[in-house]
């Protein structure tokens, strides 16, 4: 293993992630022990992504009810293809090579798995990106 690769492994916070089973899909485990410690791990930096995103789009999200806000979320990251492969990025970025390699097998299923869990976190963080509005 490169030193790369180690380091970047050293990085991510250990996440319950549930039981492994033997039955569990390549896509699955791949999930649960590389997407999500690195998705927790830019959780910060998503949330400062997404809120330039919304200084970008004039700060309407900051004007909307929380239930629009959920919608301009799943919109922004399903509708803005730009967008959401920046984020993509922020992710993948944090891959080992061997874990890329494993990654480019199921792009497709992983790329839904990705952005799936990046929407949810944002939608959870709902309150925190209202609070977080710029001042003029």
């Amino acid at each position: 293993m490169s030193l790369r690769d180690s380091s970047l492994k050293s990085l991510r916070p250990d996440v319950i992630t549930g039981t492994v089973k033997t039955e569990m899909s390549s896509v699955e485990y791949f999930q649960n022990s590389v997407l999500r410690p690195i998705i927790k791990f830019q959780n910060d930096l998503l949330i400062a992504v997404f809120l330039n995103y919304c200084n970008t789009y004039k700060n309407v999200f900051f004007d909307l009810s929380v239930e629009k806000k959920i919608m301009y979320i799943d919109t922004a990251i399903v509708k803005n293809t730009a967008f959401r492969n920046s984020l993509k990025d922020l992710i993948i970025g944090l891959f080992s090579v061997e874990e890329y390699s494993q990654y480019v097998e199921n792009a497709s299923a992983l790329n839904k798995r990705m952005t799936g869990i990046i929407k949810e976190r944002l939608i959870s963080h709902v309150q925190l990106l209202s609070e977080a509005r710029p001042t003029a």
